[in-house]
């Protein structure tokens, strides 16, 4: 359970679109005065070296923060992220990267607080220590430190969270980013994140997760698309054309609930930036979406195309996400319904609920609509001739009595008729007529 350690990927692609994106949550956070809670449910060390044997092992900063290092052309958000890594490197030389705690340490206020969690015992000794040595930095530097402002704890997130929310401010920015090293942490994001949406559905909270080949991570966003926040927003960042095992990380993804209005915006001008910089192939891109709890369909859709290129989509018609089930290619259209949404035939004709494909829908008299099937009678099923008198009573049985008020059809409900179906989708039976016995029936 403990075998992830994050000073092996420290600085990679992945981080650099977590960090930069969790600077500006804090920036939009800090525009009000009053003082707000940072939670961080895995926390990791907080700060991580990059000339470490771990980090020198996989090398994978080199392929994200260092190739930004150097850059004179950065977006403002990227620039205020990378100025901020190069404040803990007053060198010039790229040794230490922030983990999220220290990043918040650094762009919160001195008043907001700080809850700090982490499972790993070695990763929770290392946080409490570098949080140490920078509290006594300060004080060097004759700066106010937050004391007890901050805390760090040796303990779940996921179950800590719950005796936070709501906070007393009532603001607070949840940033949740598991290893994801067992199947059940998309699990235990998306209930985690349901909880606390019931006890602070206003909150903002960020999550990070990989982009793999498994289900649970292909599934993971559309699942978070149906929580109850009122609006949510993802980007996912992909560097590189995934290969043929499926193997390594490629792709990254932020998924916002109740997200800052000025964050879209900041995406669309940094990602193409990011893409064509961290990206290493044709296959490099980004996509955003926007939306809704409603049904999970996005409201709007920015994606690149590879470095360079980039294409808008609308909102359009809802489409099935996460465990929609898949129509059957011999399913007469091949379409799927959402729940909600009508029957439609073939031919893109609306139906009622229960109406089996290609029939109308019958009226009170019996007589089809338009597209309606002839009005033919059915075996056991009278219909007086057309033009009969239309009194009271005056419709003739079959054995020529007049038909006697108290065996009159009872009363027709929307949707059920004598000459159609139900609006459950079951057709009434129809009684029997009387019993004929042997060749002199009538």
């Amino acid at each position: 359970m403990f075998s992830y350690r994050h000073a092996y990927h420290a600085g990679n692609h992945a981080d650099v679109l977590k960090h930069f994106i969790q600077v500006q949550l804090h920036r939009y956070m800090n525009q009000k005065d009053v003082a707000y809670t940072y939670i961080d449910t895995h926390s990791g060390a907080g700060v991580y070296a990059l000339d470490s044997a771990q980090a020198l092992k996989s090398g994978e900063y080199v392929d994200g923060i260092a190739k930004l290092w150097e850059r004179d052309d950065l977006p403002e958000a990227l620039a205020d992220y990378v100025n901020l890594v190069k404040a803990m490197n007053p060198s010039g030389r790229l040794r230490y990267y922030p983990g999220s705690p220290y990043v918040a340490e650094q762009v919160a206020r001195p008043e907001d607080r700080l809850r700090l969690f982490e499972l790993h015992p070695a990763d929770t000794k290392l946080l409490v220590d570098n949080f140490r040595k920078l509290d006594a930095h300060k004080a060097e530097q004759g700066e106010r430190a937050r004391g007890r402002r901050v805390l760090i704890e040796y303990a779940d997130g996921f179950q800590a969270m719950k005796s936070l929310l709501p906070p007393p401010s009532r603001r607070a920015l949840v940033l949740i980013d598991p290893p994801y090293e067992v199947k059940l942490d998309y699990k235990h994001v998306r209930d985690a994140l349901e909880d606390a949406l019931t006890r602070f559905p206003t909150g903002v909270f960020a999550i990070w997760y990989p982009v793999l080949q498994r289900m649970e991570s292909r599934q993971f966003a559309d699942r978070l698309k149906r929580l109850p926040a009122k609006e949510w927003l993802h980007v996912t960042l992909t560097v590189a054309t995934p290969g043929p095992d499926g193997t390594g990380m490629h792709s990254s993804g932020m998924f916002i609930l109740n997200p800052p209005y000025t964050l879209e915006p900041m995406l669309r001008e940094t990602m193409p930036y990011l893409v064509q910089v961290l990206g290493k192939d044709g296959g490099a891109t980004f996509r955003i979406e926007r939306g809704t709890q409603v049904t999970g369909a996005g409201v709007g859709a920015v994606g690149s195309a590879g470095a360079g290129a980039g294409r808008t989509a609308g909102s359009g018609p809802r489409v099935p996400v996460g465990n929609a089930r898949r129509a059957s290619p011999l399913s007469g259209g091949g379409s799927l319904r959402l729940p909600g949404q009508p029957f439609v035939d073939a031919a893109g004709a609306r139906l009622s609920k229960g109406e089996p494909k290609g029939e109308g829908k019958v009226d009170a008299k019996g007589a089809g609509k338009e597209g309606a099937r002839s009005a033919r009678p059915r075996a056991g099923e009278y219909r007086p001739p057309q033009g009969a008198p239309g009194g009271r009573n005056a419709a003739k049985s079959p054995e020529g009595r007049p038909a006697e008020r108290g065996n009159a059809p009872a009363k027709r409900t929307a949707g059920a008729d004598k000459g159609g179906v139900r609006g459950d989708g079951v057709r009434p039976s129809t009684p029997r007529g009387p019993k004929r016995n042997g060749p002199g029936r009538p």
